[in-house]
């Protein structure tokens, strides 16, 4: 069942991941996933920058640089944690959105359905045994500095994938899903 699925799924940090690689079949499964995220109008605004490899790494350093770069008395552990997240990743999606170009979609429509594409890929990676963590640091907005995007594209975050070992923890919610509805 879906709700399962669902209930199940767990943020995981890279620092979780094992050294497992993620095939290129298994990534292509995750990024179909992504396409059917329903969309207004059908305008699919997601786009997706795949880094792997040395590509992977060149990110981890230019968002470590950047870190730098843009923040007053950056951290050294802050940087280190910064260039961790992509190198103990198999793979690194640069989250990114573009826009309806005739501006008929509100962009908050667009912004949500690529959030519905990124929980699509989330869930079929949890279904693979495939961890996952989407993060939107300052950073993401210089990422045009480091690759080139396309005409009204952004960048929304990144999210870091890995394989993992062991079980997941159990989930919990502050409150009943009861408590936060009303029924007319």
């Amino acid at each position: 069942m879906v709700l399962s699925l669902i209930k199940s799924r767990r943020t995981l940090y890279p620092q979780q991941f094992n050294e497992e690689p993620i095939s290129e079949s298994e990534l292509h499964v995750l990024l179909e996933a992504t396409n059917w995220a329903p969309t207004h109008k059908k305008t699919e605004p997601w786009r997706f920058k795949v880094f792997t490899g040395d590509a992977k790494d060149a990110l981890g350093a230019f968002l470590t640089q950047t870190y730098k770069d843009i923040t007053e008395n950056a951290s050294e552990f802050k940087c280190q944690r910064v260039l961790e997240k992509s190198l103990r990743s198999q793979c690194v999606l640069a989250v990114c959105m573009v826009r309806d170009p005739k501006g008929a979609i509100p962009e908050w429509e667009e912004i949500a359905a690529t959030a519905m594409a990124v929980q699509n890929l989330w869930l079929t990676a949890h279904d693979m045994k495939i961890g996952g963590y989407w993060s939107s640091p300052s950073v993401k907005d210089y990422l045009h500095e480091h690759i080139q995007l396309g005409e009204g594209e952004r960048c929304l975050g990144f999210f870091y994938l890995g394989k993992y070992d062991g079980d997941l923890p159990k989930g919990n919610r502050n409150s009943n899903y009861k408590d936060k509805i009303s029924f007319y």
